[in-house]
């Protein structure tokens, strides 16, 4: 078994692209001293005229997440030292759940709430195939759903729900105004991001905090939101920012204006040893989502692919001190396994025109 470094993209169902990118990069990477992070972050982003890009982002969080992996290895120290050492020992998650049936929903974030989770998300709408998304249908149910779960659980509870960037400033404002004051702690990803004035209006119209940020490729797509309060808590990717040399740089800056981090983690354990050690070294941090709780598993956490690896404990995930990120990845089961493709569910509004997944 050859145990070696890893890094991991995040853009999900395009990875195509991503390892055409990667493929790219070799070109001119291949023979480079690896301990030059911070330049070969430079580079991969600057080398084409047209620099940046979703695309390339996370083929460069991919690199970098490993580059990282490598020095502590070399070094004999876990990556959280080479971020300015640890300042907290576990990280803590925030777990998510679904369902159709509100008896079953409320089912499933009582055992969330038994297993000792102070905060957890819901979702709007079904992810399980191609289907008509109804924004006025799906958010009255999210509405009811909401205030079950909040006169259920009380206010101890930390209350979100995802929206997966499905709807319209009209849309969100609303929901929101549906909801009784209280009901809901964070509004996650309403609108699309490529507008940070649809993000002016809308803070105008609520006063739900949001948690907005895992689709930004940049701390230039970051600035915005930070800097004029359009989120209150930071959703980055560290597998679709440019890894830990960007996610870094947009921490301290999310610190200077008392946001805090939620780190967007629907991957593998590359994504989430790297979520855990950057989340160890920051300051501002809220909780890390965990796509691996009792009430969902997305089985990406092989362990035959990934012999060593950071596991769920409890309701955190302890902060390891292993060398590197503290996971090992079997590249031969790796190459000689199928790679799949997986698509998003295409959803249509009720009238036939294509809406966000």
């Amino acid at each position: 078994m050859a145990c070696t470094a890893g890094g991991e993209s995040g853009l999900s169902c395009r990875e195509g692209a991503v390892a055409a990118a990667i493929a790219h990069f070799a070109d001119f990477l291949v023979g480079k001293d690896s301990r030059q992070i911070g330049r070969i972050w430079q580079e991969t982003y600057r080398s084409q005229y047209f620099e940046g890009g979703r695309v390339f982002t996370a083929a460069m969080s991919a690199i970098d997440i490993a580059l990282y992996d490598i020095l502590g290895k070399r070094l004999g120290v876990p990556v959280y030292q080479l971020l300015g050492g640890k300042q907290r020992d576990e990280i803590p998650t925030f777990p998510s759940c679904q369902s159709p049936d509100m008896d079953e929903l409320l089912s499933k974030a009582r055992v969330l709430v038994d297993a000792g989770w102070d905060c957890l998300r819901i979702y709007t709408g079904d992810f399980d195939g191609d289907a008509v998304f109804d924004p006025r249908q799906n958010l009255n149910r999210a509405a009811k759903e909401l205030i079950a779960l909040r006169e259920e659980f009380g206010t101890d509870l930390c209350l979100g729900i995802d929206l997966h960037h499905r709807l319209s400033i009209a849309e969100t404002a609303d929901f929101c105004n549906r909801l009784p004051a209280g009901t809901l702690d964070f509004l996650e990803e309403p609108i699309r991001c490529q507008t940070p004035q649809a993000y002016r209006t809308l803070r105008g119209m609520t006063n739900i905090p949001f948690a907005v940020g895992e689709e930004f490729a940049s701390k230039w797509e970051a600035a915005p939101y930070i800097e004029e309060g359009l989120t209150q808590y930071m959703r980055l990717d560290i597998c679709n920012i440019g890894g830990f040399t960007e996610a870094m740089k947009v921490a301290g800056w999310c610190e200077q204006h008392y946001i805090d981090l939620m780190p967007h983690n629907p991957l593998g354990p590359v994504c989430t040893a790297a979520t855990v050690h950057m989340a160890a070294a920051v300051p501002n941090f809220s909780w890390a989502e965990t796509r691996q709780g009792p009430t969902e598993s997305l089985g990406f956490h092989d362990p035959e692919l990934f012999p060593v690896q950071i596991p769920l404990d409890g309701i955190t995930y302890k902060v390891p001190d292993r060398p590197g990120l503290g996971v090992e990845v079997d590249e031969e089961k790796i190459r000689a396994s199928r790679p799949t493709h997986v698509e998003p569910p295409h959803l249509t509004r009720p009238d036939g025109s294509v809406t966000n997944w």
